[in-house]
């Protein structure tokens, strides 16, 4: 996998994290794997589709989406599974909309599919003929994990103009 397609979404993230987690966000242990993630808790997958494909999935503990909720609202969050829930699809949103504007900026042509919610205890299957790349970012929360499975995909100018028009 080309750093420069995963570089943009580990940017983003350590961005987005130390600024709305309110402290820095240390980068972990990056691994390339083949095959699936097993998923920690709430999970939020993002599709992208054109020119680049292949998904994103923003993942954490429960305690971790907990805490993560709690300093997102500035208020002590009851075990609202649903606020908790909303709060990680928010911030994947976030995350990978960064991401998504600096691979914009690069030139890359592609469309991002609306998130999926993921539950935790499911491994997800990435796409056999791309390599994973996972990380998790150490916050004040807790770990939050980043899986990235992309790849680029040459299209003759023609298709990816008629893609841009659609």
């Amino acid at each position: 996998m080309k750093m420069q397609l995963i570089q943009p979404f580990i940017s983003a993230a350590d961005c987005v994290l130390a600024s709305t987690l309110q402290g820095p966000a240390k980068i972990g242990d990056l691994s390339m794997d083949e095959g699936g993630s097993l998923l920690h808790g709430p999970a939020v997958r993002i599709v992208i589709h054109g020119e680049i494909e292949g998904c994103i999935i923003v993942d954490m503990a429960p305690e971790t989406a907990a805490r993560v909720a709690t300093t997102l609202a500035g208020e002590d969050i009851e075990s609202s599974d649903q606020l908790i829930s909303e709060t990680v699809f928010e911030l994947a949103n976030m995350m990978i909309g960064n991401a998504v504007t600096l691979l914009n900026d690069h030139g890359y042509q592609f469309k991002v599919l609306p998130p999926e919610k993921h539950i935790q205890n499911k491994n997800v299957q990435s796409r056999t003929d791309m390599e994973e790349t996972a990380i998790y970012f150490e916050t004040s929360c807790g770990r939050i994990f980043l899986n990235i499975c992309m790849r680029y995909n040459p299209r003759p100018r023609s298709d990816r103009m008629s893609m841009l028009t659609h």
